[in-house]
């Protein structure tokens, strides 16, 4: 006499071909537990050029001080689309740019003299 899963299956009414593709599909079902899907890359704003002591501004709300500490530009993470940079000295918008920025995206600002 057999021993095994299909005759457990054969016992209890069901068909050797159907147990077997019952366990067909949990061996096969089990293999995308272990697969995770990787975080997509965090879309970035990335301000250069800003003069000390100006404040950086996207769609009118303050993301901080524009600084560059060691000669490292300001990051700032940002949903994707399309966005208003200002930065801004005081009262006055010492710059401004409009861009878009895609999933995942890096986008450099670098900040000019003058306003744009």
């Amino acid at each position: 006499m057999r021993r095994g899963s299909l005759n457990v299956a054969v016992s209890i009414g069901m068909s050797p071909l159907k147990a077997f593709l019952i366990i067909l599909l949990i061996c096969v079902s089990g293999c995308s537990w272990f697969h995770r899907k990787a975080l997509p890359e965090p879309t970035e704003l990335i301000v250069t050029g800003a003069p000390v002591g100006s404040i950086v501004f996207v769609d009118g709300v303050q993301s901080g001080q524009a600084k560059e500490v060691l000669n490292r530009p300001q990051e700032l993470e940002v949903a994707p689309g399309t966005h208003i940079i200002e930065v801004r000295m005081g009262d006055t918008v010492a710059y401004r740019e409009n861009t878009y920025v895609a999933q995942g995206d890096k986008r450099v600002i670098a900040v000019l003299s003058g306003r744009n």
